[in-house]
């Protein structure tokens, strides 16, 4: 046995649903640990970290940008592979999970940190990438996986339907409290 058949034996081929896995991990873990971030910053439990430059808060969708530039630049110029396009998927994950986190509020140029688009487009960029890493291949799909496919769309069709029904009056319940929380952690 030769040395690159070993290394194949141990180091499997990258497949775009491997890939899809690591974005994915990234995207969740990201879009978790911001939040959570946030949510103890703006209560008070955790010092205040964020990044101010001449008084105007640096929102970290900001620095997802950067990364995803970079990610791509690389994905396109240096066409990774191997362990090198793991760690791409998953910074690209992460990219993908700091710029959605505040994805209201570059969709309104502004407003509070707290809008209901952000929420609705981290589900909806993660089912996406989800049926892209759990999803099998066209030429294995077959009549039931094909059903399956269809009643996943149509629960998550009807989840959104649900979250835009119901966004506002939640909005309008924990609203003011988390306005509340974050003028405070204003500087």
């Amino acid at each position: 046995m030769s040395i690159p058949t070993i290394l194949k034996s141990t180091h499997p081929q990258e497949t775009f649903d491997r890939l899809a896995r690591r974005a994915l991990f990234g995207f969740i873990m990201t879009f978790i640990v911001s939040r959570t971030c946030v949510f103890l910053i703006m209560s008070g439990r955790m010092p205040n970290f964020y990044f101010f430059l001449h008084g105007t808060h640096v929102h970290h969708l900001n620095y997802g940008i950067f990364l995803l530039s970079a990610i791509c630049g690389y994905s396109i110029f240096a066409r990774p592979d191997g362990r090198e396009a793991e760690i791409t998927a998953l910074l690209y994950g992460l990219a993908m999970g700091l710029t959605f986190d505040e994805f209201g509020m570059w969709l309104h140029l502004g407003g509070s940190y707290w809008q209901r688009a952000s929420i609705d487009a981290v589900i909806v960029v993660a089912a996406v990438i989800g049926l892209i890493a759990y999803t099998p291949s066209l030429e294995r799909l077959e009549k039931q996986h094909f059903r399956a496919f269809i009643a996943v769309l149509v629960a998550i069709v009807g989840f959104v339907f649900v979250i835009f029904s119901t966004g506002g009056y939640i909005g309008n319940l924990v609203g003011p409290r988390l306005r509340e929380l974050e003028l405070a952690s204003s500087p």
